[in-house]
């Protein structure tokens, strides 16, 4: 398979052997977003009326603010308030009028659900996650190729631990128009084959862990069993807990 620059981050991924190399790959690209976002992005016109449209999660509010550029996450923070109150203000003006109007409200025309709506609209949006997320659905789509076309690549996939729960449904999801019925469910199969193997081993270390709180287990030995909890709620639910997944910046 012919090599481009969105296969250089993927197979990086894989070399850092990390318990899921997508977590790997994802982290990194969210933590370039954070900062592109308060670097480079700053002043970019397109850019600032995207982010005044989608805000921010609260989780990238924190790693923004972590960031410690208190000007930039300031300049941000200053236009998406203008864009939420020129929105709050048309909320308002919809629901004086609707109060005022003699008139019953339309069928599914309720003007507090609207309103709901709206304000809903303004938080369950997010300027990094719709970034991170494009990301990553292209580079499912180029992991995908390379498991199909590439035999280092495959070579790698079969040394590796797979892919965490949330991964593998999201390249089985992906895998359409990639690979053929028979290669997705070949793919399908060993992505379960290795996540079911890893689980099994994550629920053992576990079980040890708990074990060793019991005084008359003292003397058996700790093994894996003291990052157990870590590994299986990351495997099960994506990372979240625990040493960065990427090797960025170690």
């Amino acid at each position: 398979m012919q090599y481009h620059p969105e296969t250089i981050p993927i197979l990086e991924a894989m070399q850092q052997h990390a318990e899921c190399p997508l977590c790997a790959l994802e982290r990194a690209v969210e933590i370039e977003a954070v900062e592109r976002t308060l670097g480079e992005s700053l002043m970019e016109p397109e850019e600032r009326v995207r982010v005044n449209r989608l805000g921010f999660c609260r989780d990238h509010q924190r790693m923004l603010y972590a960031q410690q550029n208190r000007l930039g996450h300031a300049l941000l923070t200053d236009s998406i308030l203008l864009e939420r109150l020129s929105t709050l203000q048309t909320i308002q003006n919809d629901l004086q009028n609707a109060g005022a109007s003699l008139r019953p409200p339309r069928l599914g025309a309720d003007p507090l659900r609207k309103a709901s709506a709206a304000l809903r609209g303004m938080q369950h949006h997010c300027a990094v996650c719709d970034t991170v997320a494009s990301h990553m659905k292209r580079y499912r789509r180029v992991f995908l190729r390379l498991w199909k076309y590439d035999a280092s690549f495959r070579a790698m996939w079969d040394a590796s631990h797979g892919v965490c729960l949330p991964h593998a449904e999201a390249l089985m999801e992906s895998a359409s128009g990639i690979l053929n019925r028979r290669e997705r469910l070949a793919f399908a199969g060993e992505a379960l084959a290795r996540l079911t193997e890893q689980l099994t081993k994550d629920e053992r270390d576990v079980d040890q862990f708990t074990r060793k709180f019991d005084y008359r287990n003292q003397a058996e030995p700790w093994g894996d069993s003291k990052t157990g909890v870590e590994r299986a709620v990351n495997r099960l639910r994506g990372w979240c807990l625990g040493p960065e997944p990427t090797t960025r910046d170690r």
